[in-house]
């Protein structure tokens, strides 16, 4: 949400916990998805590195659509660029060439829930999975319980 992505729920290995916290996440606004990304990979490789957690499972709750460059989140935008409405091809590259970053991390994996609505689909979200070479989970009516359901289900059967 934002311009910049925050960590909302810090790595954990509680399912129970992950589940309560993804019940009360906001949702709307900016989505700075490729700092999003960058964000949790960091969080997740401090946390193996530490010992806290031995396999981090990124889960991207999103409908694909990112509305804010990597430079604005990072504070790397001039002038001209924040005043600039953001290209759609060049969001979206930048958050597939970000997501292609995770297939070469060990106990690494993204699980996407897609919150689309297919009515005016761009199918991005589903790319995202594939791009990360992740799981991918649509969720047609994607109400709090929903999206804590598929992820908590996902994440049990991708540790198995």
């Amino acid at each position: 949400q934002g311009e910049q992505a925050e960590v909302l729920l810090p790595p954990t290995k509680s399912i129970a916990m992950a589940t309560r916290r993804l019940e009360s996440m906001p949702c709307g606004g900016g989505s700075p998805l490729a700092h999003a990304i960058n964000t949790a990979v960091r969080t997740g490789l401090n946390a193996m590195k530490s010992g806290d957690v031995g396999k981090t499972v990124l889960v991207l709750i999103s409908d694909g659509r990112a509305n804010v460059p990597l430079k604005v989140s990072n504070g790397e935008a001039t002038a001209e660029e924040l005043e600039a409405k953001p290209d759609r091809a060049a969001l979206k590259e930048e958050v597939l060439d970000t997501a292609r970053q995770l297939r070469g991390l060990p106990s690494f994996s993204m699980l996407v829930i897609d919150t689309e609505n297919k009515f005016v689909s761009t199918g991005v979200a589903k790319e995202i999975a594939e791009a990360a070479l992740g799981t991918y989970h649509y969720i047609p009516k994607a109400t709090d319980q929903a999206i804590a359901s598929v992820a908590s289900s996902a994440i049990a059967s991708m540790n198995q």
